[in-house]
Parts: structure tokens; C-alpha cells; sequence
């Protein structure tokens, strides 16, 4: 995410509620279709990062 959607998803931007739902919306969207892609191109050919995704994932309460 960019900062700014993390501003706006975090409720720290004072943005109207049609905004936030559209963010969401996009944010949403990207990683139901990037992604998943992206973490299968890591874990065969970058497995470090992978790894790193996988600990903060796996650890993050």
C-alpha cells in the first residue's frame, strides 16, 4: 500500500466515507490479484524475501 492509503484505511486522513470504501475497494482488489503472483515469483526466485513475507505474516498478531 502507499502511505497514503494507509492513512486513509487507518482513519487517520479526514476523507469522506465513499473515499475510504473506494480505497479499500482498490487496495483490496490489488492484492486478491497481484498479489498472489507476486509471492509465487519470490518464493522461486527471490526465496529470501519470501521468507521475510512469510515471518511477518506468520508472526504478525
Amino acid at each position: 500500500m502507499t502511505e497514503r492509503e494507509r492513512e486513509i484505511i487507518s482513519g487517520e486522513a479526514d476523507v469522506k466515507d465513499n473515499y475510504r470504501y473506494k480505497v479499500q475497494s482498490l487496495v483490496r482488489n490489488r492484492v486478491k490479484k497481484k498479489f498472489s503472483d507476486d509471492v509465487d515469483v519470490l518464493e522461486e526466485h527471490f526465496p529470501e524475501v519470501y521468507e521475510m513475507i512469510e515471518e511477518e505474516v506468520c508472526t504478525n498478531e
